[in-house]
């Protein structure tokens, strides 16, 4: 009895210490650079123009951290605190704002700073949240949500490059 229960002790510590040694001591993350985020805001200014549209547009790295935010000209000041809620919560989320609305009414759609409607997107490439960009002043949150679409394009090959 005595036996196994040292053999079964021994058999925890040699998996638990494999687990612990398959683990690393620290991660690697990657983040936008800055002329990056500034390129993505840039786009998404440009696409929302072409339409006629001044729009504020917001870009959070990973951890929703403002990286860049641009307000067009006659865009209504309080697009860039709405751009700027759609980008932390699609950061935080991992998926497009669109894509909570059914979440707007339960606890967590309360949480003060989060924003639920269209209009955020994540940046997202090998698999990798690399931060996420919100626009703000369309009519449409649909159409805030496709120049978020813009922005992210003008750089995702670059990005996938990576």
């Amino acid at each position: 009895m005595y036996s196994m229960r040292m053999l079964a002790g021994a058999m925890l510590a040699v998996a638990v210490s494999g687990a612990v040694a398959q683990t690393a001591p620290a991660v690697g993350v990657k983040r936008l650079a800055m002329e990056t985020a500034l390129n993505v805001a840039g786009a998404a200014v440009e696409a929302c123009r072409g339409q006629g549209i001044q729009i504020g547009v917001t870009v959070v790295d990973r951890d929703g951290t403002v990286q860049v935010a641009l307000r067009d000209t006659i865009a209504a000041p309080v697009t860039l605190e709405i751009s700027r809620q759609k980008a932390f919560t699609a950061a935080n989320f991992n998926a497009p704002t669109s894509a909570l609305g059914d979440r707007a009414n339960t606890p967590i759609g309360r949480v003060s700073g989060l924003v639920m409607s269209p209009g955020g997107l994540p940046i997202t490439a090998g698999g990798s949240l690399l931060g996420a960009v919100g626009v703000s002043g369309a009519p449409s949150g649909l159409t805030d949500e496709a120049c978020a679409q813009a922005g992210i394009d003008r750089v995702l090959d670059d990005l996938e490059l990576m």
